[in-house]
Order: C-alpha cells, then structure tokens, then sequence
C-alpha cells in the first residue's frame, strides 16, 4: 500500500518534502463509482499532484492507485472522499438529513496489518478514537493475493486525518515478504494467461 521511496517531494508540503517520500496508496472502488476513468478523477482534482491510475475490467470493483508526495496523495484522498459524499447527497431525496458517512476500502499487505492492530488492538483503538473514524481490519485475505481490506467509515474530515494516520503506521512498518496484490475478478489462472488485463490507465500518460 505504502511505499517509503525516495523522491523529489513535487507537491508537498515544507515538512512533507524534506522528508521526500512517495505514498503508494490502494484503494478497492466499485466500479459505477469510478465510471469517468482516471481522466475523469483526474480533472476533478486540479489540488492534487498526486498520480491517478485504475484498473481495467468489467467486474463491480477496481483498484485505484495514487501515487506521489505524502500531501499529495493525502490531498487526492480527501478530494475523493469529498467527491463521493457529494454523490451520496446527490442521490437522495433532497432532504438534509445530516452528512452521510463515507467509506473507503484501502488495500494493505497482510503482512503490515499487524502494525496497524497493534498489539491487543491498541493501535486501531488509537486511530479510532483520536479520529473518530469506523476502521476495521479483515481478517481474510483478499482472493488470490497477500492483501487485506481496511475498511474507514466517517465524514471526509475523519476519513483524511484517519488515512493520514494509517500511512504513517504503514510506513513505518514496511512489508515482509513478496506481496501478491490483489485484482478484482480475476482468478490465479486468468492473471497468469491475461496479464495485459491488470494494466490500469494512467491520468499522466
């Protein structure tokens, strides 16, 4: 999910840039959500540096990946959050009844997951109670992969300062082991025969 490389920072914040580092974050979509293709969420985010890449298929859900500066992507993920409360409000009635939750599946190697529990759950209570976000933690692994989903339930403002605080667990703790991601609607075999099929589109290219 996280990526602690070094980079040049392009977008970040004073504090963010000198410690140079570029976020790798996944996130599991459905698709109707995702419909518009990069170049949709793209132009949505003219705050955002970071780069927008989402898998290709025909199944429910997709995978979205955002890269670039910590800021950057923290600054993508808020947009994202604000652009689908806006959509849930869209779809009601009309009448205010209070800001919907918002929620947001991330997609972590399993392997880095136990950082983010800690131990006898005190880490997620931590992050639970200093953000006031739902997190919670699968306990399978995603098909065919060495991932989990990380579930963050709340309003945009949570949703933010609760990724912000899972990236920095994440970054501090990187993976062990080769990591298997997970693709949407694909079996073991299908990867293997089709490759060509998980390649994403890129708002950069």
């Amino acid at each position: 999910m996280a990526s602690p490389d070094r980079a040049s920072g392009v977008g970040g914040s004073p504090e963010e840039t000198e410690l140079s580092i570029t976020l790798t974050l996944r996130m599991l979509m459905h698709g109707k959500v995702m419909a518009g293709g990069s170049g949709h969420w793209g132009s949505a985010m003219p705050g955002s540096s970071a780069r927008i890449t989402i898998s290709e298929g025909s199944c429910p859900e997709r995978i979205t990946t955002i890269t670039g500066s910590t800021d950057a992507v923290f600054r993508a993920v808020s947009m994202i959050a604000f652009k689908l409360e806006e959509d849930l409000g869209a779809g009601g009635d009309g009448v205010s009844a209070g800001r919907a939750p918002v929620t947001l599946r991330l997609v972590i190697p399993a392997s880095q997951c136990g950082s983010l529990i800690g131990k006898a759950g005190a880490k997620i209570r931590e992050i639970r109670e200093s953000t006031g976000a739902q997190v919670q933690v699968a306990g399978d692994l995603l098909p065919n992969s060495t991932e989990r989903a990380v579930t963050v339930s709340g309003v945009p403002d949570t949703i933010i300062q609760c990724v912000r605080q899972i990236c920095a667990v994440i970054l501090e703790s990187p993976p062990k082991g080769a990591t298997i991601p997970y693709h949407p609607g694909l079996s073991l075999g299908t990867i293997l025969l089709s490759g060509n099929q998980v390649r994403g589109h890129s708002i950069s290219e």
